[in-house]
């Protein structure tokens, strides 16, 4: 393949060469091409040479092809239909729409949603980037993102409050076992702490030290370990509500703490969003926000 590659003719002349073949004229070409007559024929008499074989006819009103030249335009000519096909395919897809959100917002709450969003907009194809990295709407081609911020916003950008996040400390109820809930903040430095990468335990239990505990560079991981029993992690309580709901999770103490930093939808304001994006846009605000 790299060989076949190497052998290519040069982009400018093969375009120089189906210009010319199509309106078998260098200066009709010249015309497509935005460039001179003298270029066209440059670049097909260039062409010739790198192939060593004659593509045309030079006449006194115009052009013809050989039957080689002929052969080497319908090839031609199929190669860049199929390079305007795909590109068109890949530039024109308004129905995809890119949303950047953390791990834990795509595990716990998008992805859970996602055949209601499929009911509601069948015609919109959702593509989802889960990092815990800050996208960029115009590097990563991203639509619209969830991030863990303040205000204010740049001008540039619109956001919505999804909510505040309230951190709650949840368990399993096979990890409290016959304790009476809620725990004071006494009985909970008795169990095993599960940290994540923001690490809020030390606020949340106003403590200046390192607690022990398992570490995880995840929430969601830190929750996956706590409805195994593994020990009671601090989450959003948007995160945990399912499995407070369900009974899976139990919150092990009254208090929680609002933090400084809430979720928020945020998009850019130009160019106008797409039809499909604004949909998207609208589902999320009404679906993964909470009061």
């Amino acid at each position: 393949m790299t060989r076949l590659r190497r052998k290519l003719p040069p982009l400018n002349a093969l375009r120089a060469f189906e210009a010319s073949g199509r309106r078998l004229s260098f200066r009709a070409a010249a015309d497509d091409l935005g460039v001179t007559q003298g270029a066209v024929a440059q670049q097909v008499r260039a062409l010739e040479e790198h192939l060593g074989i004659a593509l045309f006819q030079r006449l006194a009103r115009g052009l013809a092809l050989t039957p080689s030249g002929a052969a080497y335009l319908a090839d031609v000519s199929r190669a860049f239909d199929t390079i305007a096909e795909s590109t068109g395919q890949l530039l024109v897809r308004p129905d995809m729409v890119t949303i950047s959100v953390t791990p834990t917002v795509a595990a716990k709450l998008l992805i859970p949603r996602l055949a209601d969003l499929h009911e509601a907009l069948p015609g919109v194809d959702l593509r989802t980037v889960a990092t815990e990295a800050l996208s960029d709407f115009d590097r990563d081609q991203v639509d619209i993102a969830v991030r863990l911020t303040r205000m204010p916003f740049p001008v540039d950008q619109e956001a919505r409050l999804l909510f505040r996040q309230e951190l709650v400390a949840v368990a399993s109820p096979h990890l409290v076992g016959g304790r009476a809930l809620p725990l004071s903040i006494k009985q909970l430095r008795t169990l095993p702490l599960l940290h994540d990468a923001h690490d809020q335990w030390p606020a949340f239990l106003q403590s200046n030290g390192k607690l022990p505990g398992a570490m995880f560079n995840q929430t969601t991981l830190a929750l996956d370990a706590a409805l195994a029993g593994q020990g009671v992690a601090l989450a959003c309580r948007a995160f945990v509500a399912a499995d407070l709901a369900a009974g899976r999770l139990v919150q092990v103490t009254q208090a929680s703490a609002f933090t400084q930093t809430d979720f928020f939808l945020v998009r850019k304001r130009s160019p106008p969003p797409r039809k499909a994006a604004e949909a998207v846009w609208d589902w999320c605000a009404k679906r993964l926000g909470h009061p």
